[in-house]
């Protein structure tokens, strides 16, 4: 009987640690934390990121669009949008862990350089605000790069040091503001694990630190110290768990050096590379001997490859990973990681930069083959991140179109959207794989009132599969299919196997009026206008 109200999506089931992982941004008090804190964004007068305060990337196009209350359930009120995108590096940074979309978090002076978006910093036991500019934003680490053009601001600030990744029991002292508040807190505990950590942030999986020194609202963004005094780390997230207490997540120094390296090599971020296959443990002897593998060989299976990575050239699913950059991987799929230590072989991976070459061994047939492969990063079919911009759209008759990713997922069904959400977009969210690189999943984000489009009301996130007869590809293409078309009827193939038919002199005209009607000022968003 409790499950009577649900109407989609999977039942809940008991979280595991990895599934309760939580960003610990403060959203009742400006954080303040060492030498740069209280980060607060405002939009910039000189940049282009200023439209995204206008359009929320996490709410509905056409939310964005019109304040006019559409048929069907009601929408839910815009999220704070996500930073804008990087710009070149001029003057010395500071970096901040943006773990949720909320306009504040700590810092931390580095040294450097850097120009771009602005925010609005101030430092410990100072009542100054600064002007400050994003330079780089790293979602998939969860690291933002600030810089501050004042002088008068750097007046008597010394950058940190960063310090080697710790060992196991190495003592550790986090600094921040949790749960708000005006005096600094000051929290220690040990290293008590390290490993490949899911970045609940950015969906990315990267090497982290688990500590038990207390990590609350507020600490986000705030440097870990080891009793040398040097900056192991930055908090970024815990486990909210009812059968745990006091396990928090740290960015460590070689992700940050990463995100910096990255910065300086390219003068701008590009992301952390993955190898674009999905893979299998070989620990099973049956498995292993009916691959053709000898008792000495060891490696993973690859299950599947993702059409638009480079891989996709060269790999082929069932080959036997052997080894990546000379270095042995196990059948369980870690590799040597320190002294008497091993960790998933990603570590690998996730330590090169996109555009980088890799030599991987292969058993295909029996057979041992060696390739050289060029890393790129990600590329998913609903992706996690917007990056700054405001959600695409596209109107016709009151149907609005646009396309699925994790911040409209979390803004249509909440933070519980992976068990609120229909069942087919899971799917494809966990497991599809773009065809290729343009491709997106394009649905039916709602249906605005209009006699027009009378029946088809009901019509809510549901995915368009064809345009008369033609295979939706990805919104741009949609739109210019529509927008082109001089036959006497538009007809839409739903999945589910439902179908919407307009006739295309009427609905072009209704569009018009609909537009109108509810205060939206295009029916096309301007990034498919270009």
């Amino acid at each position: 009987m409790g499950d009577a109200k649900r109407k989609r999506g999977r039942k809940p089931k008991n979280h595991n640690p990895a599934e309760t992982l939580e960003s610990p941004s403060s959203t009742t008090a400006l954080d303040d934390v060492f030498s740069v804190s209280n980060v607060e964004l405002i939009p910039s007068p000189t940049t282009t990121t200023t439209t995204t305060t206008t359009i929320s990337t996490s709410s509905s196009p056409a939310a964005a669009a019109t304040t006019a209350r559409p048929r069907g359930r009601p929408k839910k009120l815009p999220k704070i949008p996500e930073n804008p995108e990087p710009l070149p590096l001029q003057q010395p940074p500071a970096i901040l862990s943006p773990s949720r979309r909320v306009p504040n978090g700590n810092a931390i002076a580095v040294g450097g350089g850097g120009g771009g978006a602005e925010v609005k910093v101030k430092k410990r036991g100072s009542d100054t605000k600064y002007l400050a500019t994003v330079l780089a934003i790293g979602t998939e680490c969860d690291i933002a790069m600030l810089t501050v053009n004042d002088d008068e601001f750097w007046e008597g600030v010394s950058p940190v040091e960063f310090g080697e990744l710790p060992a196991l029991q190495d003592a550790v002292t986090v600094v921040g503001y949790p749960i708000g508040g005006d005096t600094i807190s000051v929290t220690s505990g040990v290293v008590s694990r390290i490993e490949i950590l899911s970045y609940v942030h950015g969906s990315t999986e990267l090497l982290g630190l688990q500590i038990d020194a207390a990590i609350n609202s507020g600490n986000s963004g705030g440097p870990a110290f080891n009793d040398k005094g040097n900056c192991v780390g930055i908090a970024f997230q815990s486990l909210k768990h009812e059968d745990v207490e006091n396990i928090g997540y740290v960015i460590p120094t070689p992700v940050i050096q990463h995100f910096i390296q990255d910065y300086e090599k390219n003068k701008a971020y590009t992301g952390f590379p993955i190898l674009g296959v999905e893979w299998q443990k070989m620990e099973n002897p049956d498995l292993r001997a009916a691959m053709g593998m000898k008792p000495d060989q060891k490696g993973v299976r690859i299950r599947r490859v993702d059409p638009t990575a480079p891989e996709s050239g060269v790999l082929k699913s069932s080959d036997i990973i052997l080894s990546f950059d000379g270095v042995d991987i196990a059948n369980d799929g870690t590799v040597p990681f320190r002294h008497g230590e091993r960790i998933g072989f990603s570590y690998l991976v996730s330590q090169k930069y996109t555009g980088d070459s890799s030599a991987i061994k292969v058993l295909r047939d029996s057979e041992i083959l060696n390739f050289n492969i060029k890393l790129a990063s990600h590329r998913r079919l609903i992706p996690a991140h917007n990056k700054g911009r405001p959600p695409s759209y596209y109107i016709l008759a009151g149907f609005v179109f646009t396309t699925v990713s994790v911040p409209y997922l979390r803004s249509e069904y909440g933070k519980d959207y992976e068990y609120e959400a229909p069942v087919k977009l899971l799917d494809k969210l966990l497991h599809s794989m773009p065809q290729s690189p343009d491709e997106q999943l394009v649905v039916v984000s709602q249906v605005l009132v209009a006699d027009i489009n009378i029946g088809y009301e009901d019509i809510v996130n549901t995915q368009v599969l064809a345009f008369n007869g033609k295979p939706v590809k990805n919104l741009k293409s949609l739109a210019e299919m529509v927008e082109n078309c001089d036959d006497e009827f538009l007809k839409f193939d739903l999945e589910y196997e439902q179908i919407v038919v307009l006739r295309t002199k009427t609905a072009k005209a209704a569009t018009r009026d609909i537009l109108a009607t509810h205060c939206i000022p295009s029916a096309i968003s301007d990034d498919l206008k270009a």
